[in-house]
This record gives structure tokens, C-alpha cells and sequence, in this order.
């Protein structure tokens, strides 16, 4: 299970000073370690790995809201 190792790091990675492309990098990354985890809950369904799962999920819309910027509020 290296995939968990990887998103541990991932999730205690500093995230702040980061350029554009860094985060794009982040982002796809963040969306690589989801889509491997969840591979491997579909066979096992052990909570915790979906617990990952959301906690990478989070990180992950963070840095899309720094990329893509806030919505506007629709009036």
C-alpha cells in the first residue's frame, strides 16, 4: 500500500507560496491519489481508506479554489 504512504505526504505537504503550475501539479496529483485509493476500497470497502479519500478530496478543492477563483454570487 505505497499509494497511502504517497497520500500521507501529499496531505502534510505545505501548500502555501505555491505558483500556478504548482498547483495544477497539486491538483492532478491530489486527483491520481484519490483515483488509486479508490480502486482499492472497491475491493476492500475498509472505512479508513475512505476517510483518506475525503481528507485528499478537501486539500484538493482548496487548491481548485485558488486556481479557478471564487464563483460570483449570483443576485
Amino acid at each position: 500500500m505505497d499509494i497511502l504512504k504517497e497520500a500521507a505526504e501529499f496531505e502534510n505537504a505545505k501548500m502555501s507560496n505555491m505558483s500556478t503550475s504548482d498547483r495544477v501539479e497539486a491538483s492532478r496529483e491530489a486527483k491520481r491519489l484519490i483515483l488509486g485509493i479508490n480502486e482499492i476500497y472497491k475491493e476492500t470497502k475498509d472505512p479508513e481508506l475512505m476517510e483518506v479519500m475525503k481528507r485528499l478530496t478537501a486539500k484538493k478543492k482548496k487548491i481548485e479554489i485558488r486556481l479557478k477563483g471564487r464563483p460570483d454570487e449570483v443576485i
